[in-house]
């Protein structure tokens, strides 16, 4: 389902700030040449950008684990694009049907994304989602990108507002708790662990204290 409202001036200029367009701290190399500064790269805080979300084994099926991995240039599994080509807001999810009434009454002025597994910049219509609406250590894997809920991430910058705009928790827009929602989060060194799944978890110690391995980055690829 696609959305083609455009995002407002002042939510512009916010996700400018939060680093979905700043790619200073992106290693060279994070994404294949092929797509380029099309491709989101998320990375952990509490491994750095030289590990970005992947597609477990790169095949692009429902139900295919989402893992943090090595980036490369030449691996395709970690090539993301955002399908609207910029984040909106949740309210123009909500606007579409894609999250919940209650979603959009917490997060609506709040920034969202869906991001698209894409190796070598050619979408595949499968998104980085949960299965089911989020529970504590749900694994996060392909899903199709129409599935509303599910497959919508938030940019929560209010939860972590001490991190923002450098490091943001992202909660899957099926969290049915608003107090400590479900967030993206890895468990797992990826330089010892090589598959760590990423899972959704409830976020801790917020708003002061989210841990390293419950915050995020998402900046374009080096251009191509």
């Amino acid at each position: 389902m696609s959305i083609k409202s455009k995002v407002p001036a002042a939510a512009a200029g916010l996700i400018l700030a939060c680093g979905l367009s700043a790619a200073a701290t992106l290693p060279a190399g994070a994404s294949t040449t092929q797509c380029g500064s099309a491709c989101v790269q998320i990375s952990s805080k509490m491994y750095g950008p030289g590990f970005v979300e992947s597609v477990f084994q790169g095949i692009p099926a429902v139900g295919q684990p989402t893992i943090v991995h090595r980036a490369s240039d030449s691996d395709p599994t970690g090539d993301f694009i955002n399908p609207l080509g910029h984040p909106v807001l949740v309210s123009d999810f909500y606007a579409k049907g894609m999250v919940s009434a209650a979603v959009n009454a917490h997060y609506g002025s709040e920034p969202a994304v869906q991001v698209e597994y894409a190796p070598f910049g050619q979408g595949t219509g499968l998104c980085a989602a949960v299965a089911t609406p989020a529970y504590q250590n749900e694994g996060l894997s392909l899903q199709p990108c129409s599935t509303p809920g599910t497959t919508v991430f938030i940019i929560d910058k209010n939860d972590s507002p001490g991190t923002w705009p450098a490091w943001f928790p992202i909660v899957n827009a099926s969290t049915a708790d608003f107090t400590h929602p479900y967030t993206m989060t890895i468990d797992g060194n990826p330089a010892d662990k090589p598959f760590p799944q990423i899972t959704l978890q409830r976020m801790h110690d917020n708003p002061t204290d989210v841990p390293d391995n419950q915050l995020w980055q998402a900046p374009p690829g080096p251009a191509n």
